[in-house]
């Protein structure tokens, strides 16, 4: 992978020190920083960095790529832990419905939504399915994204889910940025087990989990637990089952309704809880002391019109808030994370620091990745964003209908270059 070194970066952004996997609480708030500093990395990792006024010098200068970031911020790449890229087609013409009035649950009841997904999904080839997914996963590493969570879920029977994983991991290892997965086959009940529910679980537990075991598909386990959907008690199944084959819980809960599902996720160890757009003082409290990492998913609630997650009264418990794209063909078409912290600045009242932990060092612990990723750390992956010149960092989730990326750097290597680097 060779070497680089970054020089005059008006700030390295998120130099959060070894040891530190996640923030929470007003500690989302701060946001370390080296200002007119240099960073060095050899092999794809972060081997030093500090103020230019301290620089070293360099003794050896083959094979060393130069980056002169003069009034441009260096920042952790942003970490994407929930979403649904993998899919076979857009859903527009449910775009349209929405806006003449149909909500989720009436789009859903008319046999669009997840089932609709997975009709599609269920007839397209894998290397297909394979190329369009690669493609949205280019486009949004160069917006910054350089790990992304990738969930199964429209395939709802066991080939098509186990379709889904492979072409996840087959992303992993063809493209440079972290990929992780997660076995959502408890995401909608298909329409050939529409009057069989304890059949369907049964195929996730006994048949789906087994199988996506032995090829090593998944990384997580997940269910919509929602009215209409799956119950808390069914959720709590598939998180058992999930747990005896190493599969941590990353569970949708309270995106409409809450159920008591965020209090028996933290009671099995869930990883984290997404969604929290509909939330109680009970769902709350369940929270306090948690490890447990709550993802907020800001421009969901954008394209549905639904409510934003209560953002400022779970960082106010002390809560490491974690933010995503959940990136969907149905409610959530975009897999920018620079929108994502723009909204959560704007409509969830986050400040830009707070917001940018968020997106970084706490959405990589909500994946299991802030030991590689998430701040700029010695030993860490240099996966790396380096900003046009801006005034400052606010300004970035302030001016949010402009491209302000510069260079992405993946594991030392430039995967979008910019003026910086030329």
């Amino acid at each position: 992978m060779g070497r680089l070194l970054i020089k005059n970066a008006k700030a390295l952004v998120g130099t959060h020190p070894a040891g530190v996997e996640r923030v929470g609480g007003a500690a989302m708030g701060h946001l370390p920083a080296v200002e007119d500093a240099w960073l060095l990395a050899e092999e794809g990792r972060i081997t030093s960095f500090g103020t230019m006024a301290e620089w070293p010098g360099v003794s050896d200068w083959n094979g060393l790529e130069v980056i002169d970031a003069t009034d441009r911020y260096v920042l952790p790449g942003w970490c994407d832990p929930h979403t649904h890229t993998v899919f076979a087609a857009p859903r527009e013409e449910e775009f349209v419905m929405k806006i003449r009035g149909a909500s989720y649950q009436d789009i859903a009841a008319a046999g669009g939504g997840i089932l609709n997904s997975a009709r599609k999904l269920r007839a397209m080839d894998e290397d297909d399915l394979f190329q369009q997914a690669e493609a949205r996963l280019r486009e949004m590493m160069r917006q910054g994204t350089v790990a992304v969570e990738i969930k199964s879920g429209y395939g709802l029977s066991f080939e098509s889910e186990l379709k889904m994983l492979r072409v996840a991991r087959r992303l992993g290892e063809a493209l440079p940025l972290q990929v992780r997965t997660t076995l959502l086959a408890a995401h909608a009940l298909p329409e050939e087990y529409k009057h069989d529910r304890a059949g369907y679980l049964c195929l996730i537990t006994d048949e789906l989990l087994p199988a996506v075991a032995d090829e090593k598909l998944a990384d997580f386990i997940d269910v919509f637990c929602e009215t209409n959907y799956f119950t808390v008690a069914e959720m709590e199944r598939v998180l058992e089952a999930g747990a005896r084959f190493g599969l941590p819980g990353k569970v949708h809960v309270n995106q409409f309704t809450s159920l008591g599902a965020i209090r028996a996720a933290v009671k099995h160890g869930a990883l984290s809880v997404d969604h929290l757009e509909v939330m109680e003082e009970a769902d709350l409290f369940a929270l306090d002391g948690a490890a447990t990492i709550p993802t907020l998913l800001p421009s969901c609630s954008f394209f549905l019109r639904i409510p934003y997650a209560p953002a400022r009264a779970l960082i106010d418990r002390g809560c490491a808030v974690a933010l995503a794209t959940d990136h969907n063909p149905g409610s959530t078409p975009s897999g920018n994370m620079n929108l994502v912290v723009s909204l959560a600045c704007i409509q969830l009242r986050m400040l830009p620091a707070e917001a940018i932990n968020a997106s970084t060092l706490n959405a990589a612990a909500a994946m299991g990745l802030a030991h590689e990723l998430g701040s700029i750390t010695v030993g860490k992956r240099a996966s790396l964003i380096i900003t046009r010149p801006v005034p400052s960092l606010a300004y970035l989730p302030y001016s949010f209908g402009s491209d302000h990326i510069d260079t992405v750097i993946i594991d030392g290597k430039p995967e979008r270059s910019g003026e910086a680097l030329a």
